[in-house]
């Protein structure tokens, strides 16, 4: 059993606790620690959650599995891509699920809730990056129908760039 509900700043510090585990299970070895650390406390700190949660453009949600937070996204309605013709189109920035909840479907279901969320908002699809090496990601996106449009450096530190896909899937 699995419920879904929108962040708000109360939620600030567990979003913060959930990404900096995420990121590093996905992440943790596509640079140098100090990097990876410098990135997390800086991306990923309380303080900035509550930034992004005032900004009404960020839309949050956490999924629960039996009471249990298991992860969340966040979306950005109306966020147009240079890859994209399409100018109503979502972006999923991020789909974080903890390690223990991977295999419960948990993801699926947070996706297709914001993939609902989008089409009610009359977007003509979603777009998101993703780590070239993030293979579980990828197949996930991939069997969810998402295509390959583009790429993009995701900046880790003033030195170090993950090379990324963008994916779009098109309603």
């Amino acid at each position: 059993m699995f419920r879904i509900q929108k962040g708000t700043i109360k939620d600030a510090e567990i979003l913060s606790k959930i990404s900096k585990k995420s990121f590093l299970v996905a992440h943790g070895h596509s640079a140098h620690k100090k990097d990876i650390d410098n990135y997390t406390a800086k991306n990923f700190s309380k303080d900035n959650f509550t930034k992004e949660l005032v900004n009404k453009e960020n839309l949050y949600f956490l999924i629960y599995s039996k009471d249990k937070i298991a992860g969340y996204s966040k979306i950005i309605l109306n966020k147009t891509n240079a890859n994209i013709s399409a100018k109503n189109i979502t972006l999923m920035s991020r789909l974080y699920l903890l390690k223990e909840f991977f295999g419960l479907n948990l993801g699926k279901e947070l996706f297709n809730f914001n993939l609902n969320l989008s089409k009610e908002n009359n977007q003509q699809g979603i777009w998101l990056a993703v780590w070239i090496e993030n293979k579980r990601a990828i197949n996930f996106y991939n069997k969810m129908g998402f295509q390959k449009v583009g790429s993009f450096d995701f900046e880790i530190s003033k030195t170090h760039y993950n090379p990324n896909h963008i994916l779009y899937l098109e309603f």
